[in-house]
């Protein structure tokens, strides 16, 4: 199973702080760059994979979709998304999207934010979401960037090894994958590294076909309008992806 840090109560209630939970999708700067790569969604089948609070499965509605299935292994989020929906249409589901079980071709759209880079076998991953996905569908995601991702400690790397290295750049093995850890808003918050050829082919692999890679970085409004988005110009921190079937 993967960890579960959603359901830890420091951990939740720092994110909850985030303008992303406050503010919905209108908080994640990123937002405008992932519209640009959904498809129109109008009488869609659409699944969230990592749903959180739901914000995209209300906004999927409000743009036609016929339906939304919103998945999540946090008790916490699943929570929050239910009681703040009421809609019929959209259901929220508890699972781990390392063993995920999905119908085969239901799907129109599979989305998620953020998600992905918490699961250690992306390629199976992949294969099911492929395989629920009618001909013609699309994957849009985001992940953290693997330049972002690769500035996290290895577990296997001691921080005097680090210290020891005499490098600026804070950029750690990025040819090794696995295991990174973080302390954001928890101890050890663990997700997997993956190089960036890594993460294409394995959708490759899987079938899909590349549509479109965006490594995002904030527009000269943003930076105005929100000064403290100036360190995301100094490497991208997220990767926006869309593939079709």
């Amino acid at each position: 199973m993967a960890q579960n840090i959603y359901d830890r109560a420091e951990f939740f209630e720092g994110y909850s702080g985030l303008a992303r939970s406050v503010r919905g999708l209108d908080g994640a700067p990123e937002w405008t760059a992932i519209r640009a790569l959904l498809p129109h969604l109008a009488g869609k089948h659409v699944v969230d994979l990592g749903c959180g609070f739901g914000w995209f499965a209300r906004w999927a509605r409000s743009q036609g979709a016929a339906s939304v299935l919103g998945i999540d292994l946090s008790e916490n989020m699943l929570a929050r998304a239910r009681a703040d929906t009421a809609d019929a249409a959209i259901g929220y589901e508890r699972a781990d999207l390392e063993t995920l079980a999905l119908p085969e071709a239901a799907f129109d759209l599979a989305y998620s934010s953020l998600a992905f880079h918490y699961v250690q076998d992306f390629g199976k991953l992949a294969g099911t979401v492929y395989r629920a996905l009618q001909p013609g569908s699309r994957l849009v995601f985001t992940i953290e960037h693997p330049i972002y991702m690769a500035s996290m400690r290895p577990e296997w790397l001691t921080r005097e090894d680090r210290s020891g290295s005499g490098r600026s750049w804070p950029v750690d093995h990025y040819a090794v994958e696995g295991e990174r850890r973080t302390d954001w808003f928890a101890k050890d918050v663990l997700k997997y590294h993956r190089r960036l050829a890594t993460t294409v082919n394995t959708l490759i692999d899987a079938g899909f076909a590349l549509h479109r890679l965006v490594e995002w970085s904030p527009t000269p409004q943003q930076l105005a309008e929100q000064p403290e988005l100036a360190d995301e110009m100094e490497r991208p921190m997220m990767l926006l992806v869309a593939a079709g079937k």
